[in-house]
Formats: C-alpha cells, structure tokens, sequence
C-alpha cells in the first residue's frame, strides 16, 4: 500500500513542478530521501507524461504550424524553436560523450535551489516598471538553448527558471518568455526522455528490478493531469504577476534543506 502511496506523491511532485521555475529534479531528488526509491525509467516516463499532457493548451501554436508553415512568419517561429531545441540537444549529446552523470546528494541541489531563488529577486527588481516586448530575437533563442543546458548540468536550477530568467533578463514580456520556455521545453524534454526510456529498455541496469508497470500508469497519469491544471493556472497566472513569490519559494526551500543535510 505504501508504494503505491509512493507512486502517486510522486507523480503529483513531478506534475507540480515540471514547469514550475522550482526544478522537478531537485524536487524528485529530494522526495527520495524519504520516499522508496524509483528506477531512473520511472522518473523519465512520468516526466514525459507531465510534458505530453500540457500540449493541448498550446494548440493554437501547433495549429498554426499546420495550418500556416508556408508563412514567413510562422516558419521563423519554428526556426527559433528548432535553433534552441538543437543547441540544447548538441550540448547534451556532448555531457553524454563524457560520461556526465548529474550529484545525488540534496546539497548541490539547495545551492541551486537558493541561488536561483535570489536569481529571480535581483531580476525582477531590476525589470520592475521597465517595458518589455514580445520580440523573440536570436540572441533570446540562443539564450534558452544555453539556459536548457544550465540547468541539465545543475540539477535545482530549473529548467523553465533558468530560461524564463535569461528572456527576463533580455527584455521579453512575462508570458511571452514563459510560452516560449515550456514551447522549446516540450521536444527538449520529449526527445531526451525518448533516448533514456530506450537505453533503460534496451540496455537496463545490471542487477535492477523489474519495472512495476502498473504504479508506472499511475504515476504518469497522475503527473500528466496535475501538470496539465499547474500550466494552465500558470499561464494566467503570469498575466498579472511576478516571479517573485517563486524566488521566496525557493530561498525557503532551499536554505530549509541545507540546515537538514548540512
């Protein structure tokens, strides 16, 4: 009974936080400290089930996509999603060459967690009654492609947080920056759960148990509804809001986290 109380916590924590600038990684990392450990298939499929479920609520974009490729307009807004998508992808491929392999303790991730936290402070202070502007330049795709990566190398950093903070920092709207980081986000993380659930299938670990398919359902399923109610409240929520409350989130939880495992 307990495991499948296990499962489902779980899948709420990746559903709530997969988008959320407050990093789905650390939080995993730091649910199965006490909670039963996951295989690191169970933790890339309900991954993936958070990324799948909130595609519809971005319809129109891949609507206009279909409908509309041949417009210069909508091809340069795939051409700036593939770009990111692509120096994302290199730049995971080469940590792949070289064996990268990200910490399992919870300190790094509290550093992290904290810095980002007062990260997202510093910017918002200093963006506070400026202007913004919806315009995705090339060095704001370049920026997102570089800001996957930073947080794929820190896990705490957040992917969304970094890339949200980096269009924040280069003049993009709140709800401009965070449409395109959950945009780039959907075949960044979609294609990197792809590879892992194949190397985990076809290569598994020496000595792992067998993968309990049906608390992996549950998870996933769990997950994928949870994130898909998470980013539809976050996409309204970031029409009138700051990102500040998630800095203070962030600080809390992670100087929390320090004073426990220090």
């Amino acid at each position: 009974m307990f495991d499948w109380l296990a499962v489902i916590i779980l899948g709420i924590i990746e559903g709530i936080t997969e988008f959320l600038p407050i990093s789905s990684t650390g939080h995993l990392l730091i649910a199965e400290h006490w909670l039963p450990r996951q295989s690191d298939l169970f933790n890339i499929v309900i991954q993936s089930g958070a990324v799948v479920a909130v595609i519809p609520l971005f319809w129109h974009r891949f609507d206009q996509a279909f409908r509309h490729w041949r417009e210069p307009g909508t091809q340069a807004f795939l051409l700036k999603i593939f770009t990111a998508f692509a120096i994302t992808g290199a730049g995971g491929v080469l940590l792949d060459k070289l064996h990268f392999e990200l910490p399992e303790t919870v300190v790094p991730v509290a550093i992290a967690l904290v810095a980002g936290g007062i990260a997202f402070l510093v910017v918002e202070a200093g963006i506070d009654g400026k202007p913004s502007r919806d315009e995705l330049t090339w060095t704001v795709v370049v920026a997102v492609g570089l800001g996957q990566l930073l947080a794929a190398v820190f896990p705490g950093t957040s992917r969304s947080g970094s890339t949200i903070l980096l269009m924040l920092l280069l003049g993009l709207g709140r709800p401009a920056a965070t449409e395109f980081s959950f945009l780039v986000g959907i075949p960044t993380m979609l294609a990197a759960g792809s590879l892992k659930i194949f190397k985990a299938l076809h290569h598994p670990a020496a000595g792992a148990s067998p993968e309990a398919w049906d608390r992996l359902l549950v998870a996933t399923l769990v997950s994928a509804a949870v994130s898909f109610i998470v980013v539809k409240w976050l996409l309204r929520y970031v029409q009138t809001h700051s990102f500040r409350a998630f800095g203070w989130y962030r600080i809390a939880l992670g100087t929390v986290l320090l004073a426990a495992f220090r």
